[in-house]
């Protein structure tokens, strides 16, 4: 991939998190107010704009390395998400198309950076 196609390809995916991030921030609107319900939102909060934050930070990096590594934390955190997404889903604690939608979205991107990562590595 050339330079400018990589710079643009990273920007996409940028973006995409970002409406990711809106969307989990929107969802965290809508848990009901338990003990349980609360210990969920705010992990699958902290982790789903966490995923956004560090990307942001990934792609100011000063070297390919330092790339490589900050990714790597996107894709914690995008794992994190994913299964914090999951327990929600599997314990009922809210049932809402939205979150089936985001939890389907975390796989997506956690594909996506986990093939970014391994290109990032190859290069």
């Amino acid at each position: 991939m050339e330079k400018s196609n990589w710079v643009n390809y990273k920007i996409e995916i940028r973006e995409r998190l970002r409406r990711f991030a809106l969307g989990i921030v929107a969802l965290s609107e809508k848990f009901p107010k338990t003990t349980r319900a609360n210990v969920v939102n705010y992990q699958v909060t902290k982790s789903g704009t966490s995923m956004y934050a560090n990307y942001r930070a990934a792609m100011r990096a000063r070297s390919k390395a330092e790339f490589f590594s900050k990714l790597s934390i996107v894709i914690e955190e995008t794992d994190e998400t994913e299964m914090w997404l999951d327990l929600v889903i599997t314990s009922g604690i809210l049932i809402e198309r939205e979150v089936t939608d985001l939890h389907k979205e975390s796989l997506v991107l956690l594909k996506i950076l986990s093939h970014m990562r391994k290109n990032v590595s190859a290069r």
